[in-house]
């Protein structure tokens, strides 16, 4: 059976500031009704993601579409196919697709990709941001066999899996930067990272030196801004850094203003320092690899998946604005 109507949250205005629950609606509106060639999947889970704050703004500079206001938003959900008239899809099916902020969604065949039944143990843990998190240790830092590692934002649902692709690889120590004692404590203690840096705790530099005083030989940044100056005044010659994220302006008071970072270009050059820009939509053939990669390790015990999970559409502006608060270690996702 499926039902008449489904809730879907839509974007009510755009922020000037910081996410708030009253940027958001939550509507009730007819299930649709899916056409050849169309699939109507019932999502059970969605994630969400620093740069969503940056969607809710009219412009931006993510080569992703923003949200409208007055519209449902969009990314990443999984669900089962309920409906797929000439298509290759059955119900029952596992997907994986764009439109999540709905308990129903009407995709395009092309847009809904069938899942391995079975790989992961948890459902869930395909809404990992872990392609991303491999993508930035093997393709863009390079990480090698005996590298001292330093990741920034280590506690977001990147950065917690990047520290432990990182030792994968053979980093032989791993650095993290988070804003808080209580996560630097719990990504030593659970996450396996040797050392972290504490924003506001001190100057970034002084205590990235003291965490690596040999040195960082490759960088997965997050981040930007201070954190980013800091890893490129301690990284050693020919060290290698991954520019995968920008939080420092994602999650800025404002939403807008730029992590703009100084580089002394002499010194980099002398150096032999490479600086990449690295973006998944480039490696997407990173995803199914990191779905095997991800079930074997979860059911061995070689990888963990940190994770906060609230539950019901409803909830869903809540999880987003905690995310960008800092209120949770590692991905945010929505059960539906």
């Amino acid at each position: 059976m499926v039902n008449r109507t489904h809730r879907e949250v839509r974007l009510a205005a755009r922020p000037t500031g910081p996410v708030t629950d009253d940027l958001f609606e939550i509507v009730e509106v007819p299930v649709p009704e899916p056409g050849p060639g169309q699939v109507l999947v019932r999502n059970t889970h969605m994630g969400v993601a620093a740069v969503m704050r940056t969607l809710m703004d009219e412009t931006t500079d993510v080569p992703m579409p923003s949200f409208e206001i007055g519209a449902p938003l969009h990314g990443p959900a999984i669900g089962e196919v309920v409906a797929a008239p000439g298509t290759g899809l059955a119900p029952g099916d596992l997907v994986e697709h764009r439109l999540g902020w709905r308990e129903y969604a009407l995709v395009g065949a092309d847009a809904a990709h069938r899942l391995e039944p079975g790989l992961m143990s948890d459902p869930a843990a395909y809404l990992s941001q872990g392609p991303t998190a491999l993508m930035g240790i093997e393709r863009g830092a390079e990480v090698r066999p005996g590298d001292t590692v330093f990741v920034t934002g280590a506690a977001g649902g990147v950065g917690s899996l990047a520290g432990q692709i990182a030792r994968q690889f053979g980093a032989v120590r791993v650095i993290g930067s988070t804003g808080s004692r209580q996560k630097a404590d719990r990504l030593v203690k659970e996450l396996g990272y040797d050392a972290v840096v504490i924003r506001g705790a001190g100057p970034l530099e002084d205590q990235l030196r003291e965490a690596a005083p040999d040195g960082v030989d490759a960088v997965f940044d997050n981040v930007g801004g201070e954190q980013l100056v800091a890893a490129l005044a301690v990284a050693n010659r020919g060290a290698r850094i991954a520019l995968v994220g920008a939080l420092a302006s994602q999650l800025s008071a404002d939403g807008t203003a730029a992590a703009r970072t100084e580089l002394d270009t002499l010194s980099l050059l002398s150096r032999g320092i490479t600086l990449r820009g690295i973006a998944l939509y480039d490696h997407l053939d990173l995803i199914p690899q990191w779905n095997r990669r991800f079930a074997e390790g979860l059911r061995a015990g070689t990888l963990t998946f940190p994770h906060a999970r609230l539950h019901g559409v409803e909830q869903a502006p809540r999880a987003l604005r905690e995310l960008t608060e800092g209120r949770h270690l590692g991905a945010v996702l929505v059960e539906l």
